[in-house]
């Protein structure tokens, strides 16, 4: 599905369902380097069970026109935009890693309208190393070789996630390049990953969030550990957490388990 976001031509996934503006929606934000097809079980699971998807890919990301994010406010001015452009009054926002801080802002800016709010792989503040800061500028294969070291626990997921001969890290690497290459004007993995590093709003702004809160947490997570999210769930009004057990990129590494955990929430 395409939309006119802002002037530009943004696509998002639907979960291969149409768009039906009379169910309840929910939008699915990536992370840095990402697009929406790391949400591909989650949201085909959503779509196929009386919801409407909106998987998005970024501005500026894959097969999304438009000038990529330089922050998370303004990636979160974008969602609000998206949501005008679909004509969609309140919605779930289930955002990853850069993803989910785009999420937590979108929702302290017009917390009418989320209905609820899942971060995965989240952490507050995001620092990003400065080797990978600098490689992902300057050396971003290097970078993206970093990244996914770093957001894997796993080689290879059990049988029941991907199947037989999936490689996790591989797969993930593939994408990284793909979306890098799908940019040639502007570095869409500096730029993210400098939005990420720079943000220091999530405390003020999970302070304005009206709609229950999920944290979905990887126990092996190395990008975004566990800890480093306790900030903001100790200023999170109506707030659950659920650990599983996977690196950063668990929608690969437990992708049932996270599909449980936001069934459960957006269902509850």
């Amino acid at each position: 599905m395409e939309l006119n976001v802002n002037g530009a031509r943004t696509f998002c996934y639907t979960g291969g369902k149409p768009f039906d503006a009379g169910k309840p929606t929910v939008v699915f934000l990536h992370g840095v380097l990402n697009d929406h097809s790391v949400w591909i079980l989650q949201t085909r699971w959503f779509a196929h069970h009386g919801w409407n998807v909106l998987a998005v890919d970024l501005p500026g990301h894959c097969r999304s026109e438009g000038e990529p994010p330089r922050s998370v406010e303004e990636a979160a001015d974008f969602v609000l935009a998206l949501l005008d452009a679909a004509k969609v009054e309140r919605a779930a926002l289930v955002g990853h890693s850069f993803g989910a801080l785009v999420a937590l802002e979108a929702a302290s800016r017009a917390p009418a309208r989320v209905t609820h709010l899942a971060l995965v792989g989240i952490a507050h503040p995001m620092k990003v190393s400065p080797a990978l800061l600098e490689n992902s500028q300057h050396e971003p294969m290097k970078a993206i070789t970093m990244v996914n070291v770093y957001s894997h626990s796993l080689m290879a997921p059990p049988p029941s996630a991907l199947g037989p001969g999936t490689w996790l890290y591989g797969g993930s690497r593939a994408l990284m390049k793909r979306v890098l290459a799908s940019n040639p004007r502007v570095n869409v993995f500096h730029r993210g990953f400098v939005a990420c590093d720079s943000y220091a709003g999530g405390e003020a702004a999970i302070a304005q969030v009206q709609c229950p809160i999920l944290f979905v947490l990887g126990k092996d997570d190395a990008m975004t550990p566990p800890k480093a999210a306790q900030g903001l769930q100790q200023k999170a009004r109506d707030a659950r957490t659920v650990v599983v057990a996977a690196g950063h990129q668990m929608m690969t590494e437990a992708p049932d388990a996270v599909l449980f955990a936001l069934r459960d929430f957006l269902q509850g």
